[in-house]
C-alpha cells in the first residue's frame, strides 16, 4: 500500500481485526470499513521525499492455543506506520507501438520498392542488351561498354558529392581482384550467351547456378543438410530438359550460362572471404568492382574483337538495317545504364535484406525476365520447354528455403 508524498500523513484505528479466541486455535477476522480509520495530518507538510511509502502493521499481544492459557493482556489497536523505501528504483517503461509500426512498414515498403525497382531495371537491361546484340553481335565490347558506362557514372557522382567517395586502400584492392576477375569472366559469359539463344533460354541455365555452387562449396570442404542436396534434383532436371526441347539451341550459347554459373558462384565466394571487415557500402563497393573489371576486360576485348571487328560489324548492320541503326545507338546507351544501376540496386538491397531474401527476390527476377522477353520477343515456346523451366525455378526456390 503506498500513499502519495505530497502530503504526510498518520493514521490510527479504533478496532480490532484479529479478535483471538483464548479457547481455540483459530483467529477471528473482522470486518472494517475506511470509516474506521481516523486520518490526522501532520504538521508539516512536503517534508516527504518523492519516494514510495510503505505500510507496515505492528501486532501486539496475540498468541498460540498451546502457550499460557493466563490472559495476556494486548493493546487493542493496531498501529500502523508509514515509511519511505529506502532505494527506490524507477524503472522507465516506453510502449511505442504506433512508431515500432510504422518502423516496420517504412522497411518494408523499402524493401518492396528495392525489389520493384531490381526487377524493373533488370528486365529493360536484358530486352535492350538482345536488340543490341540482335543488330551488332559484338558481345565483348557490348560488355566493356556496360562496365565503362557504370564506372564513368559513379565517377561523376563522386566528383560531384552525389555519393560519397569510399575510403579504400591497397588492401582493399588487392582483395577485390579475385572478386573482378570472376565477375568479369561471369558478365561476358552471359552476354555470349545471350548473343547465341534467346534471352528466355540464358536466364532458365543460369537457374542452375545453385548446382555450382553447391557443388564448388562441397569441393572446398563445406557440407550441407540432405534437403539442399535433394532441392538440387529439380534444378538440374529442369534445367536439362528446358535445353532438350529448345527450338533455337545452340552449343556455344548453353555453355556461355554454364560458364557464367560456375565464374558467379566464385564471385560470390571470393567476395565472401575477401571482404570481411571492409566498411564500404554496397553502391560504392560495385562501382568499385565495375572499374576494376572495366580494366580487367579492356585488353581482352580489344584483342578477342578489336577495333577493326568492330568497323566491320558497324558497317555490315548499316547495310543491312539501314540509316535507322545509327538512330539505334540509344540502345547501346541504354543497354549500358541499366546495366550499371539493376546491379547497383541488387547491392543496395542486400545490404537491408537477409541472404535467403535476397536469394527468393533473384529467383523471382529470372521469372520475371523469362515471361517479359517471351512476351517482347514473342519466342515460340513447347508446353514441355515451359515445364522445364518452372521445374527448374520451382528447384531454386526450394533450394533456397532448404539452404536456410
Amino acid at each position: 500500500m503506498a500513499f502519495s508524498a505530497g502530503q504526510s500523513y498518520a493514521f490510527s484505528t479504533n478496532f480490532d481485526p484479529l479478535q483471538q479466541n483464548l479457547w481455540g486455535c483459530k483467529p477471528h477476522i473482522s470486518s472494517f470499513s475506511l470509516k474506521d480509520i481516523n486520518f490526522k495530518q501532520c504538521d508539516k507538510p512536503n517534508i516527504l521525499s518523492k519516494k514510495p511509502l510503505y505500510i507496515s502493521a505492528v501486532l501486539s499481544g496475540f498468541g498460540h492455543a498451546d502457550e499460557s492459557k493466563e490472559f495476556k493482556s494486548r493493546d487493542p489497536l493496531v498501529q500502523c506506520n508509514a515509511y519511505e523505501a529506502s532505494r527506490p528504483q524507477s524503472i522507465p517503461i516506453n510502449i511505442e507501438f504506433g512508431q515500432e509500426a510504422q518502423a516496420a512498414a517504412t522497411q518494408k515498403l523499402k524493401i518492396g520498392l528495392y525489389f520493384a525497382t531490381w526487377w524493373a531495371l533488370n528486365v529493360v537491361f536484358n530486352i535492350y542488351n538482345k536488340k543490341v546484340l540482335n543488330a551488332f553481335p559484338f558481345p565483348w565490347l557490348t560488355s566493356t561498354l556496360s562496365l565503362a558506362a557504370g564506372s564513368l557514372m559513379m565517377l561523376v557522382s563522386w566528383a560531384t558529392k552525389i555519393a560519397e567517395t569510399p575510403k579504400t586502400d591497397f588492401d582493399f584492392w588487392k582483395a577485390l581482384f579475385p572478386v573482378a576477375v570472376a565477375h568479369t569472366i561471369g558478365h561476358v559469359a552471359a552476354t555470349v550467351s545471350m548473343s547465341k539463344v534467346a534471352v528466355s533460354f540464358t536466364h532458365i541455365i543460369k537457374s542452375g547456378e545453385p548446382a555450382f555452387s553447391v557443388l564448388v562449396s562441397r569441393l572446398l570442404g563445406e557440407t550441407f543438410p540432405l534437403p539442399v542436396y535433394l532441392s538440387l534434383l529439380p534444378i538440374i532436371g529442369g534445367c536439362g530438359l528446358a535445353a532438350i526441347t529448345e527450338l533455337n539451341f545452340n552449343l556455344i550459347g548453353f555453355m556461355g550460362a554454364m560458364i557464367s554459373n560456375l565464374a558467379f558462384v566464385f564471385r560470390n565466394i571470393f567476395s565472401k572471404k575477401g571482404m570481411k571487415g571492409k566498411s564500404v557500402g554496397g553502391m560504392n563497393y560495385y562501382a568499385c568492382l565495375s572499374m576494376m573489371s572495366l580494366l580487367i576486360l579492356t585488353p581482352f576485348a580489344i584483342a578477342v574483337e578489336g577495333p577493326q571487328v568492330w568497323a566491320l560489324g558497324w558497317q555490315n548492320a548499316v547495310t543491312q538495317i539501314g540509316p535507322n541503326f545509327i538512330c539505334k545507338n540509344k540502345w547501346v546507351v541504354a543497354q549500358s545504364v541499366f546495366y550499371h544501376l539493376y546491379n547497383q540496386v541488387s547491392y543496395m538491397s542486400l545490404n537491408e535484406i537477409s541472404p535467403l531474401t535476397f536469394s527468393i527476390g533473384n529467383t523471382m527476377k529470372r521469372i520475371s525476365v523469362i515471361v517479359s522477353s517471351i512476351i517482347i520477343f514473342q519466342i515460340p515456346i513447347q508446353p514441355i520447354n515451359a515445364l522445364g523451366a518452372a521445374i527448374a525455378i520451382l528447384g531454386t526456390f526450394l533450394y533456397s528455403q532448404a539452404k536456410q
